[in-house]
């Protein structure tokens, strides 16, 4: 059985692996630096990152499927902010996956684009939070998840109930 709304329970995914990727890669340059071959060693960071990419999609897709019930609630400047930050991410993604899946060419090249995903890996966390943090900003501040409570406590939450007066907690 799914969970309805899909979306955050989706999102957490892209987080995780988005933490993981420079952890792994890490961890395979240092076992390459004491003697592991460098594709045995950085098939890992490899994996991550196309799981990476992968839930990075998915999350985009199911962000799209929700984005019509909450545009009820959110303001449309609001959920536009969270969609480019999050279609950003997703592309940075796909490239660190090809720069990440380059290092797994023998001699300098390979070198190169190990040190080049492990520096992507590490601003692309940086994109990540961005993401996180409009996504938080819509779920905590503009009340998106109140488009998904009964009909009368979505009124009840929601910013536009707090321009009515409808909730004066502040």
């Amino acid at each position: 059985m799914l969970p309805d709304p899909l979306h955050p329970a989706v999102v957490h995914f892209p987080i995780v692996f988005m933490l993981l990727l420079p952890l792994s890669a890490i961890g395979a340059l240092w076992a390459i630096r004491r003697g592991t071959a460098p594709r045995a060693a950085w098939v890992y960071p490899v994996v991550l990152a196309a799981a990476l990419s992968l839930s990075s999609w998915a999350a985009v897709e199911t962000g799209e499927g929700d984005e019509d019930t909450v545009e009820d609630v959110v303001s449309e400047s609001a959920i536009h902010g969270h969609e480019e930050a999050a279609e950003r991410f997703l592309a940075l993604s796909g490239v660190l996956l090809v720069v990440t899946a380059a290092g797994l060419l023998r001699g300098v090249p390979g070198r190169v684009a190990r040190l080049g995903a492990m520096a992507g890996a590490l601003g692309l966390a940086a994109v990540g939070a961005q993401v996180g943090h409009t996504g938080g900003e819509l779920v905590y501040r503009e009340g998106a998840a109140s488009a998904y409570a009964p009909s009368g406590a979505a009124a009840a939450h929601g910013p536009r109930a707090k321009e009515g007066g409808a909730d004066t907690d502040d």
